[in-house]
């Protein structure tokens, strides 16, 4: 009696998710299969193809935060690539557009971590040998691995489909304000607007980091290569290779820019020379949600007449991918909390 009771106050909590992008849909996604009896809406005014999560390389490999205990980061991304990997090693593995991708991380001087915090959950970690670095004569020390690649192309609207099939409703609207779901009587809010918490909840320490890539079609590249400053980069995916980047903090322009463009070309060609033979496909800018610290934590908020609880996930900066499952179930304990405070209102 207990449980049937609880399920039916369950079933009349609301939850909404503002953002579409893949920090978004996998905060929603871990909500609406983790508490089968809430009523989970995503609201974003962009989807694929048109999110910031569209642009990304999406390879699992990640900096730290300042500000944020390590172990807590190496949490997030364990449990990232342990939800990635299984999907990789699937019959979905296509449709979702996730894959093992293998390659080299080089570095022109030692880095003072020559042993990243996510080294133990990457597979097969070690450092290059001196043969393996002769190719890279600008580079003076290396890391080999096998990681998580993740097209978000492909797994935005695969993510999408799991959405609705565990219950998920999803609206194509633009949010200005907290207020405007409050006003729709939402139990809970969570907040994965990326760069939009700028304006949605007035956050000041949000900024944008422009990044600009090709595609290119180089089939014949089979491993990444990633200069360790993260500046250059090569990652081949299904069915084109990614070229970049730029780091261009504080920079909206979302217009491609051909000087950039002509200078990731060199910059790549000189870590691999048979680029220059490859032929561009296509040239995409997304702006980087970044913070000094990603946020995911609660707050109340009084919103009109009521004090409502909020759930923030946004600000990864260049990791959403990489983070974005374990910060996602991050994100779900918040609101089991919230829930379990909220008194269910009266539904007329």
């Amino acid at each position: 009696m207990y449980h049937i009771q609880n399920h039916r106050v369950m079933k009349s909590m609301t939850v909404v998710v503002v953002g579409g992008g893949v920090v978004g849909f996998s905060t929603a996604v871990c909500i609406a299969e983790a508490l089968p009896y809430c009523s989970v809406t995503l609201i974003a005014d962009r989807f694929t193809p048109d999110t910031t999560s569209d642009v990304a390389a999406g390879i699992l490999i990640c900096s730290p935060f300042p500000d944020i205990p390590l172990e807590q980061q190496q949490r997030w991304f364990k449990e990232t690539i342990d939800h990635l990997l299984p999907i990789a090693q699937s019959e979905q593995a296509s449709e979702a557009g996730v894959f093992l991708s293998s390659g080299w991380q080089i570095h022109k001087e030692l880095p003072a971590d020559k042993v990243p915090f996510w080294s133990a959950f990457v597979l097969g970690f070690r450092i290059m040998t001196d043969r393996e670095l002769k190719r890279f004569p600008d580079h003076k020390f290396g890391q080999a691995f096998t990681t998580v690649k993740c097209e978000c192309s492909n797994y935005l609207p695969w993510m999408e489909k799991r959405f609705r099939k565990a219950g998920g409703q999803v609206v194509k609207q633009k949010v200005n304000d907290l207020q405007e779901l409050s006003s729709q009587g939402y139990d809970v809010i969570v907040n994965c607007s990326g760069l939009g918490a700028k304006s949605l909840v007035g956050d000041s320490q949000v900024y944008p980091v422009r990044g600009q890539v090709l595609k290119v079609q180089a089939p014949w590249l089979q491993h990444f290569i990633r200069d360790g400053e993260g500046q250059s980069y090569i990652y081949p995916g299904m069915h084109s290779v990614t070229v970049g980047g730029t780091r261009q903090v504080d920079d909206w322009r979302l217009e491609v820019d051909p000087e950039d463009s002509q200078d990731i070309l060199e910059r790549c060609s000189s870590l691999e020379p048979s680029l220059s033979r490859a032929r561009v496909l296509g040239v995409s800018v997304g702006l980087r949600p970044s913070r000094k610290n990603v946020r995911v934590e609660r707050e109340m908020v009084l919103l009109g007449s009521r004090q409502v609880p909020v759930v923030h996930n946004y600000g990864h900066g260049g990791w959403g991918v990489t983070l974005s499952w374990g910060t996602a179930l991050e994100a779900l304990g918040l609101v089991r909390k919230c829930l379990h405070e909220v008194r269910p209102r009266a539904r007329l």
